[in-house]
Formats: C-alpha cells, sequence, structure tokens
C-alpha cells in the first residue's frame, strides 16, 4: 500500500470550494486523470453513493469503482475504492484566516494489483507519479474555485 498527500491553498472560503468538490460528476472537469464519472446508485451525492470512474493515467486505463464512505459538506468528504485499485481517499478542507482562505488536502491510501507492477508500482508510482498528477488537479481546481462572477 502506498500514501499520496497533496494540498493546496486557495483563496477561497470552504463554501466555495465545497460548491466546486460536491458535484463529484464535475470532477472529471479538474482531474486530469478522470476520463468519466458513471453513477451506479440512484443516490448522486453523499454517503453511499456509488460510481465508476474511468481514470487513464499514461499508457493505463482502467475503470475505479468507488463509494463515497464520508459526507461532511464544506469539511471532507471520503471514498473508498473497491475496482482493481483497492484503498481509501479524503479530500478534507480546514478554513484559515477567518475562512476567507482553505487548505485543501488529498490523501489517498492505495493498493494497486500485481499487473500494475504491485508493490514496486505502488513505490514508482505512488507519491512520484500520483502525486504530480493530483498537484496539477489541484492547480485546476484552484482556476474553478478563486473564478470571480
Amino acid at each position: 500500500m502506498t500514501r499520496v498527500r497533496v494540498s493546496a491553498y486557495y483563496q477561497a472560503p470552504p463554501a466555495e470550494v465545497w460548491r466546486i468538490l460536491e458535484p463529484i460528476e464535475s470532477h472529471v472537469d479538474w482531474m486530469a486523470d478522470a476520463e468519466m464519472i458513471r453513477f451506479t446508485t440512484e443516490q448522486t451525492r453523499g454517503v453511499g453513493t456509488r460510481f465508476e470512474c474511468v481514470t487513464r493515467v499514461g499508457p493505463v486505463r482502467l475503470t475505479d469503482r468507488m463509494e463515497i464512505t464520508e459526507w461532511e459538506p464544506e469539511r471532507a468528504m471520503g471514498v473508498r475504492h473497491d475496482g482493481l485499485v483497492t484503498g481509501t481517499g479524503r479530500f478534507t478542507l480546514v478554513p484559515l484566516d477567518d475562512a476567507r482562505r482553505t487548505r485543501f488536502t488529498w490523501e489517498e491510501d492505495l493498493t494497486f494489483p500485481w499487473w500494475l507492477g504491485g508493490a514496486l508500482g505502488e513505490r514508482v508510482g505512488g507519491q512520484a507519479v500520483m502525486g504530480r498528477i493530483w498537484r496539477g488537479n489541484l492547480d485546476r481546481l484552484r482556476t474553478l474555485v478563486e473564478r470571480r462572477p
């Protein structure tokens, strides 16, 4: 299992960050590695929501099955991966400067299948590759969050 953790600071309150984060289907707008999200439950928000995410990293394309395990508006969203890649993940929002700014942290504990290199793939593809991709994702999220009407 490998742990990947990235953080970013946004010039917006947690409510504004959550407004962009809450619609799971729009994560493809800021996650470069997420191609498509398809819900497998009628529910599309909150704990128990299940979906499939077609994910591409370089030449590797797979369908990641996920379930929302934590849902605290303006604070946290947790997920469990139970597809080819397994593990857990969590987005956390921490208010800063009297809630005028937000620290966003994305942390995941992932286990890769043997054909993606297993433990070696986790070490090589973990923080180095996924961390780089996710930092770019958080930069794209910043553009959406800090956009002024």
